[in-house]
């Protein structure tokens, strides 16, 4: 009798402190499974990953598209909440492992069969949910007994050897009272903004000081504007962080304002109550009837981009005639851009509508550039392949140093900023090994799909004839395929009415018979002129 063919899984999750976890788990897996007769052909892990989510899990998702494929008759796992601890994860995983007709056996819990999966799932998830309510839970002792829950505030610093305690710091404090004084005298933020970036003075994250950064939310209370801890008040629990369970990602939602807690710290407090008073009386002051900014949608909103500093282009006026017109949101608002020209939307659509439409119009080209990216791909891959072991292993020691980490963090044994400190080049790490281990995987072949080059042809004549109409009332089912296509348009610095260069940028992936390909990505050069019907060119 042929013994059945085996894969064996294993993961530990953020709050197990060794890399042996895997190891262990293995050999207990291989122990059961010698015991039973099974073949262990393959095993798969994932290091330093939370069972509350199935993305981000490489090693689980290899595993299943292989018993999928038919290459086992059964996974082997230490305990089924190695799988997942969420209810609908784990009882997802088993009805797409008893369609391929795959056996899921655990080694402390035996074969799995529909009654044990739902007990093992509810008591996985119930385990998961407390323990995020012990971490809640001791948060809030940490605010009642007035020490910070975690995040960086403007104007403080950490107390050294004294983990959650915080202090003045003398320069931040200056610049929070300057902006304080500067609004509550009636200054708008946008000039504020203009004349911090102008002097120099670094802002709490990010390139330059913004308007949005100081006025915040007010449903959210954010904004350094709005930060009670100010005038010697610390708020808490604002908001809460969800999990998105399509894509894994954590969102913050904001709290009822009868959730929020409020502790008085009176030794933090850096502006008076007169100016603090002023400033929030401003704040609630309704927005001047004649603010306000264009809303509709156009076809490429949200993917125009600066070429001279990266920022976003958004809507920053009209011509004589009423037509809207582009300009850099980070010299408008910060003051730090050199891009101060404005461009008519109507120009730049057009414009690339025709430049895309020209190049599909020839798909040799777009082949020629698919035969040397798969040329390239390739040569990647096989470099990957040979380290991928190695590329592995120093990616799983990277995700457990950042777990560790945030771990050491919620525990009290580092700060804030000596958190601030080590995080991001973990993280790039973490990023720059995903990439090399993505290079590794199999290269499919690739072609052309000549009816979605069709589709495009048709989409982009649509456009053409309804841009003189309203923008607003393109079909939707038109704009959001153009969107897939183009990822991003560029506008580079001009003078005057000098013509103007645009590089759109966009991803091939739309035009492939085959599923989404990485670095599938394409440029196209453009010139424009105001007023005038827009040559193209491509590059």
């Amino acid at each position: 009798m042929t013994a059945r063919r085996a894969a064996i899984y294993a993961r530990y999750s953020t709050d197990l402190q060794s890399d042996r976890s895997i190891e262990d788990q293995e050999r207990l897996c291989r122990d059961y499974a010698e015991r039973k007769g099974y073949r262990v052909a393959d095993v798969f892990f994932d290091r330093a990953k939370s069972g509350g989510s199935m993305v981000g899990r490489d090693g689980f998702a290899r595993m299943m598209q292989a018993a999928q494929d038919g290459q086992y008759q059964v996974i082997v796992c230490e305990a089924l909440d190695r799988i997942s601890r969420d209810i609908e994860d784990l009882a997802g995983t088993y009805k797409r492992l008893s369609f391929a007709g795959v056996d899921l056996e655990a080694v402390h819990e035996g074969k799995a069969d529909t009654i044990l999966i739902g007990l093992r799932g509810l008591v996985g998830q119930l385990f998961r949910e407390d323990g995020v309510k012990k971490v809640r839970r001791g948060l809030s002792g940490r605010v009642d007994s007035g020490l910070s829950a975690g995040g960086r505030s403007y104007g403080y610093r950490p107390v050294a050897g004294a983990p959650g305690q915080l202090e003045i710091d003398p320069v931040e404090a200056e610049i929070v009272r300057r902006i304080f004084r500067e609004y509550a005298a009636g200054a708008p933020p946008r000039e504020i903004a203009h004349r911090l970036n102008a002097d120099g003075i670094a802002p709490p994250r990010g390139q330059a000081w913004t308007p949005s950064a100081m006025i915040g939310s007010k449903e959210r209370g954010s904004g350094l504007l709005r930060n009670r801890l100010f005038e010697g008040v610390r708020v808490w629990n604002k908001v809460r962080m969800v999990r998105d369970p399509d894509s894994g990602r954590r969102i913050s939602r904001a709290n009822p304002e009868s959730e929020w807690k409020v502790v008085k710290v009176p030794a933090l407090r850096i502006v008076d109550d007169e100016t603090f008073r002023a400033t929030r009386a401003r704040l609630e002051r309704p927005r001047a009837e004649t603010q306000h900014y264009e809303r509709n949608h156009r076809i490429f909103s949200g993917l125009l981009r600066c070429a001279g500093c990266g920022g976003g282009m958004t809507i920053s006026g009209h011509t004589k005639t009423g037509q809207p017109q582009i300009s850099c949101a980070r010299q408008r608002e910060a003051g730090i851009c050199d891009h101060n020209r404005r461009y008519r939307i109507d120009v730049i659509e057009r414009t690339v509508l025709k430049g895309i439409q020209e190049q599909l119009a020839h798909p040799a080209a777009i082949e020629a550039y698919v035969e040397e990216y798969m040329a390239e791909r390739k040569r990647l891959a096989a470099s990957a392949t040979r380290n991928r072991g190695s590329i592995e292993r120093r990616l799983a020691d990277a995700k457990g140093a950042v777990s560790r980490l945030i771990d050491a963090y919620t525990r009290g044994l580092l700060d804030i900023d000596q958190l601030a400190e080590r995080k991001p080049a973990l993280e790039a790490e973490v990023a720059r090994l995903e990439d090399q281990l993505a290079a590794a995987e199999p290269v499919p072949s690739i072609s052309l799909h000549p009816q979605a080059l069709r589709q495009y042809h048709h989409d982009i004549k649509i456009l053409h004839d309804r841009l003189d109409q309203d923008p607003a009332a393109v079909p939707p089912e038109v704009v959001a395929p153009m969107r897939r296509l183009v990822a991003e348009v560029r506008v580079f610095p001009s003078k005057g009415f000098e013509p103007f260069a645009i590089e759109v940028r966009g991803s091939l992936n739309a035009l492939l018979a085959e599923a989404m390909v990485p670095f599938g990505k394409v440029a196209l050069g453009l010139v424009a002129e105001e007023g005038l019907e827009p040559p193209t060119r491509g590059l």
